[in-house]
């Protein structure tokens, strides 16, 4: 029998019997939510790994809903070096554009059958964020200024038991990248690092990053120069020459984070392509780009024996 994916449920059964039980954080683009098509596709590929016993939990992006929104309540946007500055009007945009953005996705889980429940890093002390300071920015020109980012926090802690909780109780988080701190304030977060750390506070299998692109490319002009597996020193080495740049590198950083913090495999799949997630997970082929920890440890490239 073939799944619609094209992939032989018999082929699929060793690799459903390698992850029945274990925990995948899986990182979602805002873009992707915006779009009706890849969100739905993605929200089935979600639900066929909830009903195969694979516990979720799920992290979304907003910045593309944060920049729509601003622009038609007319608040102006800045950033630095790619990075948003988070003033006091668009710390209440990126928070209405974070709601928007998780309700979109909790509503496409909901048509899969799927029970899910949305929550922020703000809620029942999931994480702890520390204000980030005021940081030194050099610009292509070599010029370097100090740049305050405004509400825009690192996160120092996370405490993952309401997302156990939930879990046991058969729902499927859903997070938005906002962090609190003991005072009550609220924060910007990076979508992309909070999926690590809650990878590693939650001993998750695998951290997967679903985005626009197929997964890490040499030539970002060029899907054929995909790498489909690296570790982090290559990793490392990538992103000191350049090769990776703009939305990439947090991603890449985010992927070094996770493996670090104990997460087995780091994965980058394409959100636009049907099926990439389900032919990541379920072939040693893969569809996108896997990280792991060191190329030269024994076991370290993923593969799932098959007769």
């Amino acid at each position: 029998m073939v799944h619609e994916s094209g992939l032989s449920l018999e082929a699929a059964a060793p690799f459903v019997k390698h992850f029945r039980g274990r925990m995948f954080v899986v990182k979602i683009s805002g873009r992707l939510v915006e779009e009706p098509q890849a969100l739905e596709s993605l929200a089935t590929q979600l639900a066929l790994l909830d009903s195969l016993g694979i516990s979720l939990v799920l992290v979304h992006g907003g910045g593309s809903q944060a920049n729509k929104l601003a622009e038609r309540l007319g608040v102006p946007q800045k950033q630095v070096a790619g990075r948003r500055i988070t003033d006091d009007a668009t710390l209440e945009v990126v928070t209405m554009a974070f709601s928007q953005a998780r309700t979109q996705l909790l509503a496409a889980l909901r048509r899969q059958g799927m029970s899910a429940v949305g929550l922020s890093g703000v809620d029942a002390h999931l994480t702890a964020a520390v204000r980030r300071p005021p940081v030194p920015v050099t610009d292509p020109g070599g010029d370097t200024r100090v740049v305050d980012y405004g509400h825009v926090a690192d996160i120092a802690s996370v405490r993952p038991e309401v997302l156990h909780d939930l879990l046991k109780a058969g729902h499927v988080p859903v997070v938005s990248p906002l962090a609190g701190d003991d005072k009550g304030r609220i924060y910007n977060i990076n979508a992309d690092t909070l999926a690590a750390r809650l990878a590693g506070a939650l001993g998750a299998a695998k951290v997967i990053f679903v985005t626009e692109v197929p997964g890490l490319l040499r030539d970002v002009t060029n899907p054929s120069t995909l790498i489909s597996l690296l570790d982090v020193e290559e990793c490392d080495e990538l992103m000191g020459n350049g090769v990776v740049r703009g939305g990439m590198l947090p991603k890449l950083g985010a992927c070094r984070l996770a493996l670090e913090s104990g997460v087995e495999r780091a994965h980058l799949v394409a959100g636009l392509v049907p099926h990439a997630l389900l032919r990541e997970i379920f072939t040693n082929e893969g569809s996108g780009t896997l990280v792991v920890k060191s190329l030269h440890e024994s076991g370290s490239p993923e593969t799932v024996e098959t007769e």
